[in-house]
């Protein structure tokens, strides 16, 4: 199992590249569902989650064409065979974004077999919003040995209806992407209530109606869908991931660093960089991204240069549905807010247990008080080098951020986690002049292993 040792308290300076977003990304291969016509994807990020939905899009009939060695991050689908429509739990177990693969399959071969979702272990998820929406449109829906099953009603073509998304933790960004996929090929009008705004909706949004679909009203709460008939292939070109941007802005002002960030999606993180810029933080947006794109600017794919004051100054976040501060990013911030001069408080409203990084922090030196959905960060002069372990992907990334801040040698175990959601950090980073090596935690020693 992989591990990085990190080097921590090297100031980072230089550019970085954003990739396409992994949470865009993934509804948008599935989308590849509603069509038996090539999509071709581009800007696809080669994550350990892209891999594993590809390898279950191929059970399900839909394959990816050869890649082309000169164009690595572009990924051509097609469905030839709609025989399969079991989504098994061995692959599903890996993402919980496997459920996406849902709502297209219903619609275009009016059944669908899906294993209940795995993930990360950040607390409750349910599905059943995307099931009480799947069943508004004459879904059949079913729970057999731990399998999903949908059926369209007789004829086997869903049909418009009124539904609504709303849940005790706001909308549902996945739910959202199914349910409006499933629309598209609905026979009538779908108005999705309470609909989620995320920047990925609107990616999605923007494919199938590339793809011949008829939507409006993506990227606000009220999403209306009108039925056709079929859909087509299309190409398209995946938004930078916001997350990832907003990490290397963290990472940023952490270590003090000088950091460029090209491809980033800054109309999509006003909620983050107002957040950072509160911190002490600064963000300057440079124009045109460094290859220098003729066009007129596009404000989800600038270049920002990220500085910050000496001293940080605590803050106050609560996470809640975008365009509010997302919780991808809570643990990132939290690690940062570790070094702020007095107390921030962080509240998470959408997955109240999403802290499993608090007691790694602690380890290093941080000063945290948690309450309910609520931690009090008292801000530390230093954080010291220690074992740590990775629980899910966004707290691997908060470990990774405190360990570069940090005095020593950091050891973070467990970071097939963060594989699924950045591509080679440890060598975008050591570009920046930090000091990660990844290596087999069979090779540690009993101290690097913390005992």
């Amino acid at each position: 199992m992989d591990t990085f040792v990190i080097e921590g308290g090297r100031r980072l300076e230089g550019r970085v590249t954003v990739n396409g977003a992994k949470n865009a990304a993934l509804p948008l291969m599935a989308a590849a569902l509603l069509t038996n016509e090539p999509v071709t994807l581009r800007d696809v990020a080669p994550l350990a989650d892209i891999r594993n939905l590809q390898r279950l899009l191929a059970e399900l009939g839909c394959h990816k064409a050869e890649a082309d060695p000169a164009q690595p991050a572009v990924v051509k689908l097609q469905t030839t065979d709609e025989s399969c429509s079991h989504a098994r739990y061995e692959i599903v177990r890996t993402m919980r974004a496997g459920i996406c693969v849902l709502g297209p399959m219903l619609a275009k071969r009016g059944e669908a077999k899906v294993s209940m979702p795995g993930g990360c272990s950040i607390g409750d998820r349910p599905v059943d919003l995307h099931l009480r929406g799947l069943a508004a449109l004459g879904a059949r829906i079913t729970l057999r040995g731990g399998d999903i099953i949908a059926e369209a009603p007789a004829g086997g073509r869903l049909h418009g209806a009124k539904v609504f998304l709303g849940g005790p933790f706001g909308s549902t960004v996945l739910g959202t992407a199914n349910v409006m996929s499933a629309a598209t090929l609905a026979e009538g009008i779908t108005i999705i209530e309470s609909a989620a705004c995320e920047p990925e909706i609107v990616d999605l949004a923007d494919l199938l109606m590339k793809m011949g679909a008829q939507i409006e009203g993506a990227g606000s709460p009220r999403i209306t869908v009108y039925g056709v008939k079929e859909l087509k292939g299309a190409d398209h070109r995946v938004i930078p991931d916001r997350i990832e941007a907003g990490t290397y802005m963290c990472i940023a002002a952490a270590t003090n660093g000088n950091i460029t960030i090209d491809n980033c999606p800054l109309d999509a993180m006003m909620s983050v960089t107002d957040r950072l810029e509160a911190a002490g933080v600064h963000i300057r947006r440079m124009g045109h991204n460094r290859q220098g794109d003729p066009a007129p600017e596009d404000p989800m794919r600038v270049s920002v240069k990220v500085t910050c004051d000496r001293i940080l100054r605590p803050v106050e976040v609560t996470t809640q549905p975008h365009p509010g501060f997302p919780t991808d990013l809570q643990a990132q911030l939290m690690a940062l807010l570790c070094l702020a001069e007095g107390n921030s408080v962080i509240t998470e409203k959408i997955f109240p247990e999403r802290f499993l990084h608090v007691a790694e922090l602690s380890r290093m030196g941080a000063h945290l008080f948690r309450q309910g959905p609520t931690v009090i960060i008292s801000g530390v002069r230093r954080l010291v080098g220690a074992p740590v372990m990775a629980s899910d992907l966004r707290a691997s990334a908060s470990l990774v951020l405190a360990g570069l801040a940090a005095e020593g040698t950091t050891v973070v175990n467990r970071v097939y986690h963060l594989d699924r959601g950045y591509e080679r950090m440890e060598e975008k980073l050591n570009m920046l002049g930090a000091a990660i090596e990844r290596v087999d935690d069979k090779s540690l020693t009993d101290d690097q292993r913390g005992g």
